[in-house]
């Protein structure tokens, strides 16, 4: 089973509302990653996507190379979202796509804090569509298991 199939299992198992919202990974690798969800059960009463599922799933696109991160570097720690910020510019009216990108010189930072101290932040910014429609700007915090 490939490493994005696998992830989005685990993020269906452990939270349910993803896989209400057909949360999919379709591209996963330590530089970036492409998540999608067709529109029809994230359809608000306009016909285009409702903003609670778009800020769910961009919310869970960072998350997940957060957790593809730390699962590749061999840490052990969990991952919560400190703090997330969404922009709505557009409607999404086709399906939801939402994509993230982390550089290696983020990754370094973040994995040596994490190491030095037990706890770190990641900052990622994600886009919600092509324009994008929306831009969510999110701080991750992994902190090691006791």
């Amino acid at each position: 089973m490939s490493g994005a199939c696998e992830l989005t299992r685990k993020i269906h198992n452990a939270i349910p509302l993803s896989d209400a919202m057909q949360f999919s990974i379709d591209h996963l690798d330590l530089d970036d990653i492409r998540v999608s969800a067709p529109l029809s059960p994230n359809i608000n009463i306009h016909g285009t996507g409702f903003a609670g599922s778009l800020y769910s799933i961009a919310v869970l696109t960072g998350w997940a190379l957060c957790t593809h991160i730390i699962a590749e570097s061999g840490i052990d720690a969990e991952l919560v979202v400190a703090r997330a910020e969404i922009a709505y510019r557009a409607p999404v009216v086709s399906d939801i796509e939402c994509s993230c990108s982390s550089s290696e010189e983020q990754r370094d930072e973040f994995l040596q804090a994490f190491r030095e101290r037990g706890k770190a932040r990641l900052v990622l910014d994600i886009a919600v569509g092509d324009l994008p429609q929306a831009s969510l700007h999110a701080t991750f915090v992994a902190i090691a298991r006791a």
